[in-house]
């Protein structure tokens, strides 16, 4: 019950939820940078929706497995094959013993999120398979993926031959499973040090585009464009910091926060880009320019919660076609 990588591609990791509750010890959150992709794609093939599965940057990932598996993926726009049959996001399949699946490069976005049936066995570290790049721990030997390695994968299930069968035809809806846009812009609600920027600069980062820097990574996605500019430099204290954030440094580049970011920051934080469209965050290559656009903490509480009585509807639907 294994799988092999033949290619480990760019940069892929094994990844799950990631590790709540160990903030405060300065412990990353970490997990997949689209939790909802990886949930939706757990469900597709009848997994937990937290269980550990991969996540690819940027394609190049070839896994050879040696026994009957269930795969689902969701994510950017990738090129997605089994053998020669293409797979599309947000569609079950079933490799046989002995098949290959490949990734190629994406053609929007830059990652995505492959779930395998009965998930990837890693040791739970922290409460969590999630790989932690940074500190180098959790996942498979706290590394990204390298060609030969060899992961063991959790007890196949019968039962989910059957559930592919039973929602094979089944697709999830298409922002769900390809999030990645050109040009996205990002709804926010305002950040705690708002009030420390000046009408000009409000005025340039909610109307102003804002390009996406190579320096970016999971930790964060970095902007370049106008410079956001504090009323004064008082020095801050530093405070609790989650991923949503975005960050002012001293040279008024903005530094949106993602799910490898530090606990802590004490650079003023002049929004939160809201927990929705962290998904088309997660997608955000170097060059791609996106906007932000304000709304009410009232309207984020109410998307969130729309979509998720959306996928509880989805998850119903599907248990209904697994019986």
């Amino acid at each position: 019950m294994k799988m092999i990588v033949t290619r480990g591609g760019f940069l892929t990791s094994v990844q799950d939820l990631g590790r709540t509750g160990f903030r405060e010890f300065g412990v990353s959150l970490g997990g997949a940078l689209d939790p909802f992709a990886l949930r939706v794609a757990n469900l597709l093939i009848d997994n937990d929706e937290g269980a550990a599965g991969l996540e690819i940057t940027f394609g190049g990932l070839q896994l050879h497995f040696a026994d009957e598996r269930a795969v689902a993926w969701c994510g950017g726009e990738f090129d997605v094959q089994i053998e020669s049959m293409p797979l599309p996001a947000g569609h079950a399949a079933r490799l046989q013993a002995g098949e290959e699946l490949k990734f190629g490069r994406p053609q929007i976005g830059c990652r995505c999120w492959l779930a395998i049936s009965s998930g990837v066995d890693v040791p739970v570290v922290l409460g969590s398979r999630s790989t932690d790049l940074r500190a180098n721990f959790g996942g498979f030997h706290g590394r990204a993926l390298r060609d030969g390695d060899e992961l063991a994968l959790g007890e196949f299930r019968r039962s989910q031959t059957a559930a592919i069968e039973g929602i094979s035809s089944w697709t999830a809806p298409y922002d769900w499973v390809s999030p990645a846009k050109r040009g996205p812009t990002l709804r926010f609600v305002r950040g705690v040090d708002w009030s420390q920027f000046d009408d000009l600069t409000i005025e340039r980062f909610t109307s102003e585009p804002f390009a996406v820097s190579p320096d970016s990574d999971r930790m964060g996605a970095r902007f370049e464009g106008p410079e956001l500019k504090r009323k004064s430099n008082v020095d801050l204290v530093s405070e609790a910091v989650a991923p949503g954030t975005i960050q002012v440094p001293p040279s008024g580049k903005p530094i949106l926060l993602l799910g490898d970011c530090q606990t802590i920051g004490g650079y003023p934080k002049i929004a939160y880009v809201i927990t929705l469209d962290l998904s088309m965050a997660a997608q955000l290559r170097a060059g791609d320019h996106v906007r932000f656009s304000e709304v009410s903490l009232a309207d984020a509480h109410q998307l969130l919660l729309e979509r998720e009585r959306e996928l509880e509807r989805f998850r119903i639907g599907l248990s209904l076609h697994v019986s």
